[in-house]
């Protein structure tokens, strides 16, 4: 636990399931909203930190998190092998979003889902009674949309024959080898390697009930993509959010040099250099939630 220009950092684990997740919270003394963090695919907590900072110098008490088996206080992915990517969003997200009503009684809510993060959050989970949330890169992620021939055969070749082979062989995904995040618990490289080859991703998988849960969100929803993201493209952005018949959804894709930047992609959002130009606009969106 650490104060730093008057907020609180720590360190803390959040029951789920069988297991625990690791989280840090950053907050002021006195917090005017809470913000949770959904996090994507792979990417370790500490890549969530300056923005959770900045977030918590704006007056939110705001928590990031990696789900089960992605390593640190959240289990390696070897132990967890069978944790799968519908357990993340329907057991990781609502348990981490009802730790922070009970730690923040009272306060306003939102959220950001970054990828698989808003996938949780569009299929109902983690987001009632939230003034709205965020999704960012947040796509249905089809391997047969993906523009770019060499972009998707690296994509098929990880989601086909050679990546679950591997990942059944090993009991995990070796996405750190593959310089692609934290290692992946097996049944959740499976899982999402299946839908990776469904025309509508999880929304043509029945166990799923996808289709029906996305229609029971409402309130605000703002999903932003960029014109550079190699698999978040418009349209498969929109493959989500349109199923969110009964929310109020504001679509927006950004290019890079809009905030002087060279690159966004699918993860770069997350970079302090942005602090100044592209958190503010997603700042301001939360502000109005939250005064709302």
């Amino acid at each position: 636990m650490r104060t730093t220009s008057g907020v609180l950092t720590e360190d803390v684990v959040i029951p789920v399931g069988d297991g625990v997740v690791g989280a840090t919270i950053s907050a002021p003394a006195a917090a005017r909203a809470v913000l949770v963090i959904h996090p994507a695919t792979g990417v370790p907590t500490k890549i969530y930190r300056a923005f959770r900072e900045e977030a918590a110098r704006r007056g939110y008490a705001t928590l990031t998190y990696g789900y089960r088996g992605t390593g640190g206080a959240s289990g390696s992915a070897k132990d967890h092998a069978t944790v799968r990517m519908r357990d993340w969003m329907d057991e990781d997200v609502p348990a981490v979003t009802d730790w922070a009503k009970e730690r923040w009684p009272g306060l306003p809510m939102v959220a950001l889902g970054h990828s698989v993060g808003g996938h949780a959050l569009a299929l109902d989970r983690g987001s009632a009674g939230l003034r709205g949330f965020i999704t960012i890169a947040s796509h249905a992620g089809v391997t047969s949309q993906v523009p770019g021939l060499a972009e998707r055969a690296k994509l098929w070749l990880i989601f086909n024959g050679p990546g679950p082979l591997a990942a059944r062989v090993l009991g995990y995904f070796p996405t750190k080898a593959l310089r692609m995040g934290e290692d992946a618990p097996r049944d959740m490289w499976l899982d999402w390697a299946r839908w990776t080859r469904k025309r509508h991703y999880f929304f043509d998988d029945p166990s799923m009930e996808a289709a029906a849960r996305a229609a029971r969100v409402s309130g605000p929803v703002l999903a932003v993509g960029f014109t550079d993201d190699p698999w978040a493209t418009p349209q498969q952005i929109d493959a989500i959010t349109d199923r969110l018949v009964n929310a109020e959804v504001e679509r927006r894709t950004y290019a890079p040099e809009e905030f002087g930047a060279r690159a966004i992609g699918h993860l770069d959002f997350l970079r302090p250099e942005l602090a100044e130009t592209l958190w503010p606009v997603l700042f301001a969106w939360l502000d109005d939630r939250v005064r709302s």
